[in-house]
């Protein structure tokens, strides 16, 4: 029943995307209000089967996890390193692309009014890379240490 929910529920979400689009093509215009409020009580209606089937029908998904993570002999400490490794990296590489976009623009403006700066204006946009390879170097050392 779950996955009936589930389905219901991305069905409506892919729908309203690929309606969005074809009245943005035709220019249509109307009420965002009544737009938005007919997608949200569409989903509303299906995320609360959801979770009424969860409650009152039992998980179906429980065993099965629990079946593979014995076999493959997975604890919850080594699911935590993962993700643990996935977040160092992860939130690392988001740092390192707001860092790179703020100091590469202005990297690009100084560098069009003064060209001769323009090694210095690498150093600084490398710096800003060094955040993404300090993330991956922590999680290498999770995982591996």
């Amino acid at each position: 029943m779950q996955i009936i929910s589930m389905l219901l529920a991305l069905s409506i979400s892919i729908g309203t995307v690929v309606y969005g689009f074809k009245a943005m093509k035709k220019k249509k215009n109307g009420s965002i209000k009544k737009a938005l409020l007919t997608t949200l009580s569409a989903f509303v209606l299906v995320m609360i089967g959801a979770i009424v089937s969860t409650l009152f029908g039992g998980n179906v998904f429980a065993d099965t996890v629990t079946d593979v993570a014995a076999t493959a002999g997975v604890s919850l400490g080594e699911g935590f390193k993962y993700l643990a490794a996935a977040l160092s990296t992860g939130l690392a590489t988001i740092g390192t692309g707001v860092a790179v976009g703020s100091v590469g623009s202005s990297a690009v403006g100084a560098v069009s009014e003064d060209s001769s700066i323009l090694g210095k204006t690498l150093i600084f946009v490398g710096m800003a890379e060094g955040i993404a390879i300090y993330g991956m170097i922590i999680s290498i050392l999770i995982l591996f240490v």
